[in-house]
Order: structure tokens, then sequence, then C-alpha cells
């Protein structure tokens, strides 16, 4: 009998057979969905709705619909943009990153954090394009075209511009990567599939797959390559959305710490979204041998890793600002702490640099509510840091004269509340049309436990 020692590895529960995985993964997409899945789906057209009305008078009205003011330009609208990057950031980092240093654990996850990493981005764009303005006149000025209407290019230098290009090759990288790996799990659908319009759809997604040595061969040469490309991707594009702030001469933004400190705050959130939504998904279709607690402990130390380099972060930025020496910058540190934004600032802190501290216990590791409510935690923690780093460093800068104070409106809130609807939706939508584990590289490791215990007997 084929089976996986549960003492060796945490990846797969003892007793399940290359036979199990197919049928336990596949039974989700061909049979009805759970009335969970239901509700969840309800849930999040009911956000999609009430956001897509706000955005729609957002649009037709104009950005004067948010809080915005003529001191603070940004506000909720890149605070969520930066936010959605960030949590885009974990998918690629456990399909790229571990994929090279050849950590097994990722294989039952990494499915679900890749589709993560497109619905996140997708969400992330909606801001930048909405703070444009009037979309239908001038969305298409960010790209490099030939100068038709008789005005200026692009300007390259501006990290604006930088943004466009690295998030546009990340989402295109990370969506071919996350496909690839679907086709030959798309292929045993199709080959399952008793409904005719089934087999069509699915035969079509799978581009033919046979299952054949030259398939295989060219299957595993591209995903080494994606995985190569992906894995820069994954530490310059939040490093690019850093230089937003750090080529500026605002207080608190003219800071060369920002690269570094935003890619470990992405990772941060981003294993903090992947452990919310696999813990849901877990639960909602009983993947419980296969999103295992080792799996969730694994995470959760990434989590105190990232979480422990951020508040090391925050330190060295106020250490800095006292070392510079340069009034107004103490001044924009001290006003995070004992200003207006106040509570925003302790939040942060609260969420991001104490919160994760209790992963150090191993039952708090292990303890499923325990990381659910800390995954939360966290993400909000870095909302609440991007809040901090826009609005409090803009809304008193050098001049008293032109200090203001941000408020959100409904508008704010509501195109907020979009994101997060169209994200569900499109996230239950994968979970129950999409196989949410990959079936083959599960199968694999299966296999070759088999084969290991064999040649030890």
């Amino acid at each position: 009998m084929e089976v996986v020692s549960s003492v060796r590895t945490p990846l797969v529960t003892s007793g399940k057979t290359v036979a199990d995985v197919t049928e336990d993964i596949c039974i989700r997409v061909e049979a009805a969905p759970p009335k969970t899945w239901m509700l969840a789906v309800l849930a999040s057209l009911l956000l999609l709705g009430f956001g897509g009305f706000t955005l729609y008078y957002t649009i037709w009205d104009g950005i004067g619909m948010w809080g915005l003011n003529k001191t603070i330009g940004w506000a909720w609208d890149i605070t969520n943009f930066v936010w959605w990057v960030g949590i885009g950031h974990a998918g690629t980092l456990i399909s790229a990153i571990l994929l090279l240093f050849r950590q097994k654990w990722r294989m039952s996850i990494n499915r679900a954090a890749e589709a993560m990493t497109i619905f996140a981005v997708l969400c992330a764009a909606f801001f930048p394009l909405i703070h444009m303005g009037r979309l239908w006149v001038g969305f298409y000025w960010v790209l490099p075209l030939p100068n038709t209407f008789g005005s200026l290019w692009v300007n390259f230098n501006s990290p604006l511009l930088w943004d466009v290009f690295a998030i546009s090759t990340y989402f295109t990288v990370s969506l071919v990567f996350w496909y690839l790996g679907l086709i030959p799990d798309f292929a045993t659908i199709r080959d399952r599939a008793k409904n005719k319009v089934s087999k069509i759809i699915y035969g079509a997604l799978s581009f033919g797959w046979t299952g054949g040595a030259k398939d295989w061969s060219r299957y595993e040469t591209v995903s080494l390559i994606l995985a190569g490309l992906a894995t820069p991707l994954v530490l310059s594009v939040h490093t690019i959305v850093s230089f937003d702030f750090a080529t500026s001469v605002i207080p608190g933004w003219h800071t060369t710490i920002f690269p570094p400190y935003f890619v470990a705050g992405a990772i941060f959130s981003g294993f903090a979204m992947v452990l919310t939504l696999m813990l849901i998904t877990r639960k909602v279709y009983k993947l419980e041998d296969y999103i295992t607690i080792g799996h969730i402990e694994l995470m959760n130390i990434i989590i105190l890793v990232t979480g422990s380099i951020v508040g090391i972060a925050y330190i060295t930025e106020f250490f800095m600002a006292w070392y510079s020496g340069v009034p107004a910058e103490q001044y924009a540190f001290l006003n995070r702490m004992f200003g207006p934004y106040s509570w925003a600032y302790w939040t942060m802190m609260t969420c991001n640099v104490i919160s994760p501290q209790l992963f150090w216990f191993k039952k708090i590791r292990t303890s499923l509510v325990a990381t659910f409510i800390l995954s939360i935690v966290v993400n909000i923690g870095m909302w609440f840091e991007r809040f901090v780093i826009i609005v409090t460093s803009l809304h008193r800068d050098y001049i008293p004269s032109s200090w203001a104070k941000f408020s959100p409106t409904l508008y704010d809130i509501g195109d907020y509340v979009f994101t997060f609807g169209l994200f569900f939706t499109l996230f239950f939508l994968f979970a129950k049309f999409f196989p949410v584990i990959n079936m083959a590289e599960v199968k694999s490791i299966i296999k070759a436990h088999t084969t290991t215990e064999k040649g030890e007997k």
C-alpha cells in the first residue's frame, strides 16, 4: 500500500494514496458547492455591490468625493494600493523562491497562494487608476506610446512610472506561473469529467496535456525558468513601490531603509493573508489531510521572522531620525507617536511588533484559532502601517500654515470595500472551479516516500 509517513513529513497525512489525492481534490470541483460556500459568495457579492455603487460615483463625480485635500493628496487610495500589493507577495514567494530552494512543504499551499497573488494585484491596480481621475481620457498616458498627440513622453525618471512596469511584469509572470501549475490538474479533471461541457472546458484549459515524459520535462523546465524570473520580482516590486516615498523630500519618507523594510512587510502581510484564506479553505473543503498543522506552523515561523524584521525597521527609523539632527525629520516621528494620529501608530505597533511575538510559543503556533485571529490582526496592523507612513508624513510637513487633517468619506471606505468584494468573490470562484491543492506535486511527494519506504524494506 502506498503511504506517506507522518513521522517523516508534515506534508500529507499518513495513509493517503495517489488515488486518494485525486479523489479528494477533484470531488470539490465536481460536486455541488457546500452551503457555506454559497453564503460566503453571497456575502462577498454584497460587498462588491455596495463597493461598486461608491466606485461608480467616485469615477463619475471625481476623486473630490474622497477626503483628500491640497495638503494630503494621498491617503486611503495609496494606502490600499500598497497594502494590496504587499498581500500579493506571499504567493510568488511560496511558489518561486521555495521551489528554487526545494522546500516541499510549499506544495499544498502554493496553488491558493498564487491565486491570491493574482487577485490581490488586480485589487491594487484599481486605486492608482481611480486616482488618475477621468480614466477614459488619460489612463494610457502611463504607457510609453509614440508622440502621437503632440505631447511629451512619460517621465522615465519617475518612480510612479516604475510602478507601472514593475507591477504589470509581476502580474504577468505570476499569472503564467500559476496557470502553468494548473495544466496537469486540469487534465486530470478533464479525464474524470462525465459532463460533456466540463470535458470541453477543462480539455481546452489543459492544452492537450497527455502526461507523457516530454510533457513533464517541458513543464519542469518552464517552471524553473519562471521561478528564476519571479524570484527577483518578489524583491524588486515592493522595492520599487517604496521608491514612491523614498525618492521624495517629505520628512518620514526620504529614507534608504524603505526598500528592504517594505519587502519584509509585504512578505509579513502576504503570509498572514495566506493563513487567513487557507484556514477557511481547509475547514470548508475538509482539507485537513493536505493543509496540516505542519504547514501552519512553518508559515507562522515566517510571520514571526518577518514581523521581527519589521519591528527592527521601526526602531531603526526612529534612531536615524534622531541621529540625522534634522528637526523636521525628528518632528515627523514624534508626531507619529504623540500627534493627532497617534492612535493609528500605536495600533500599528501593537499588531505588527507585539502580536507576532506570541508565535515564539509552540502552543500558539500550532493553534488554529490563535493563528486565524493573529493573521487578521497582522493585516490590520500592516494596513495601519501604510496609513501612518502616508498620512502622518503628509499632514504636517515643513510649513505649519499648510498643515491639515484627513478624514475618510463614505466613498473612501466604499471603494476599499469594493476591492474586498472583488478579491473574495474571485477567490471563492477559484476554490470551487479550480483544484485548490496542487495534485500533481502532492502526488510526487507520495510517490517519493513510497519509493523510499520500499527501498528500506
